[in-house]
């Protein structure tokens, strides 16, 4: 291997560095600690041997297209949740901007009782690649948690235009004793358990749409 190919490995290690120590288990099932790199700010990664060609080139199908202006001169990344919007088929969408502004009655919204609906979040992500993105949502009734929602997202590069993820749909409870208030708590957390958002809110099932007659 020349002196060009070992610089190439070197920056290669030091891509794929980003944590201090990672666990890592053998074929016999014992554990050793490995001892990774430094996490690199990713603008600072870019910037290196950008002249070389080929390593330009892995750079790009490691990383993807990343947006420059959203990178910051720190290693750690960044997501912003935007809005969530509940979408109920033959209703106008409900955007709420995060955080939630709650109505006179304590709630930040209301869902009618064995309706289908499904949650779209808006994010943006800036800084760095963000790893192994993912959210919980906690839902309590009269103190008992009825509904405990976990969902990956996935890895996520920096851009300027946010990333929007859809959730399944589902269906709200139905019946007299599902319907009065729920509180719940929103939580987005990334593989290093670093926590971009971690918001409580109460909601409301009702028998009907809000303003229906």
């Amino acid at each position: 291997m020349d002196d060009k190919e070992k610089e190439k490995e070197k920056e290669k290690e030091k891509h794929e560095g980003n944590h201090i120590e990672e666990e890592e288990e053998n074929e016999e099932g014992n554990k050793r600690i490995v001892v990774l790199g430094p996490q690199v700010p990713l603008k600072e990664q870019l910037e290196l041997d950008k002249d070389d060609e080929s390593l330009r080139r892995w750079k790009e199908q490691l990383l993807g297209q990343v947006d420059t202006e959203q990178l910051g001169e720190t290693a750690e990344p960044e997501v912003k949740v935007m809005n969530l919007t509940i979408l109920s088929p033959g209703r106008p969408d409900l955007v709420l901007p995060i955080p939630f502004q709650a109505d006179e009655k304590g709630y930040a919204f209301a869902l009618k009782d064995g309706s289908p609906y499904s949650f779209r979040f808006s994010f943006i992500v800036s800084n760095n690649i963000v790893s192994g993105l993912k959210y919980t949502n906690i839902v309590w009734k009269t103190g008992v948690r009825v509904e405990n929602q976990k969902m990956m997202l996935g890895t996520f590069s920096p851009q300027l235009e946010p990333y929007v993820y859809e959730g399944e749909e589902e269906t709200t409870p139905a019946g007299i004793f599902a319907r009065g208030s729920y509180s719940a708590k929103l939580k987005f957390v990334d593989d290093d358990g670093k926590c971009y958002l971690e918001m409580s809110y109460y909601f409301e099932i009702r028998k009907e749409w809000p303003g229906a007659q």
